[in-house]
C-alpha cells in the first residue's frame, strides 16, 4: 500500500475553487505516494490527520499576520483566513502525532508560525541591508541563488551537499525560529531558506520550489520524505 499524502490547496479571493499545481501532485506521485487534495474542512481535523500518512505543505498566498502577533504591513499581499486557519489546526495535530511534514515556500512559513516562530511580512521592506533576487525572473526550474546547508542536518543528510543552487520565488520569510527547531538552510545574504524540526524524524520546511526543479537533489528530498511516511505507515500497521 503507497502512502498516503495530504496536499494543501490554494484559493483565490472568490473562492469559488480549489487548486493545486499539477508541478505538486507529480512530485509526490513520482516517488511511490498517492497526493491528495485537501479542502479547509475545519470540522474534519481529527479524521484527516488520522488518515494521512505525511503532509506536504504547498506554495501560495501570503499568510494572515494576526497568526505572529502583528497587524498587516503596507506590503502585504492577498491572504486567504480559511486556509490559514486549516493548515495551522491540521499542522499543529500533525506535530502532535509526529507525522512527517515537508513544507515549500509558503509550507515553510506557515510550518515555523504554527511551532512558534514568526516572519517578515515583506523581505525588502523590513530587512535593513542589501538582498538578493528573491523573485526571479527566469523559469522555476532554474536554480538563480545559492543556498548554504548546515552540516549534519536533515537536510544535508537527504541531499549530501553543503551549498547547491535553488530557485526563488517570495517576498516573505520565516525571521526566526522556535528552540525545538533549527534553521538548516541559508541564502548568502542571511535569509533563511530552510529550517527543520529536532524533535522530529522528519519535518522540513524550505523556502524554495523544489517541486518545480529536475535536480538531483531536489529528487533525493522527495524521497526522503516517502521514505518517512512508508516508515510511519508501517509502524502504525
Amino acid at each position: 500500500m503507497k502512502p498516503l499524502i495530504g496536499v494543501t490547496s490554494s484559493m483565490e479571493m472568490d473562492q469559488s475553487h480549489y487548486a493545486v499545481t499539477n508541478r505538486n501532485i507529480k512530485a509526490i506521485s513520482r516517488v511511490g505516494g498517492i497526493p491528495l487534495m485537501l479542502p479547509y474542512l475545519l470540522e474534519d481535523i481529527d479524521q484527516i490527520a488520522n488518515e494521512i500518512d505525511g503532509l506536504y505543505l504547498t506554495g501560495g498566498y501570503d499568510i494572515d499576520p494576526i497568526l505572529f502577533g502583528e497587524e498587516p504591513h503596507p506590503k502585504l499581499g492577498t491572504i486567504i483566513p480559511e486556509r490559514d486557519q486549516f493548515e495551522f489546526s491540521l499542522i499543529k495535530k500533525l506535530l502532535e502525532m509526529g507525522k512527517p511534514i515537508l513544507g515549500v515556500c509558503r509550507g515553510c512559513q506557515i510550518l515555523n508560525i504554527v511551532a512558534g516562530g514568526d516572519m517578515y511580512q515583506d523581505i525588502y521592506a523590513q530587512i535593513d541591508r542589501e538582498l538578493l533576487q528573491h523573485t526571479q525572473k527566469a523559469p522555476l526550474k532554474h536554480g538563480s541563488h545559492f543556498v548554504n546547508v548546515l552540516k549534519g542536518s536533515l537536510l544535508h543528510q537527504l541531499t549530501g551537499l553543503e551549498k547547491f543552487r535553488i530557485n526563488s520565488w517570495h517576498h516573505q520569510a520565516n525571521r526566526s525560529v522556535p528552540d525545538t527547531f533549527q534553521i538548516s538552510g541559508e541564502a548568502s545574504d542571511g535569509v533563511i531558506e530552510a529550517i527543520e524540526s529536532k524533535a522530529h524524524p522528519f519535518v522540513l520546511g524550505l523556502q524554495w520550489h523544489p517541486e518545480g526543479m529536475d535536480d538531483e537533489g531536489s529528487l533525493k528530498i522527495y524521497q526522503g520524505f516517502m521514505a518517512a511516511c512508508l516508515e510511519y505507515k508501517k509502524k502504525r500497521a
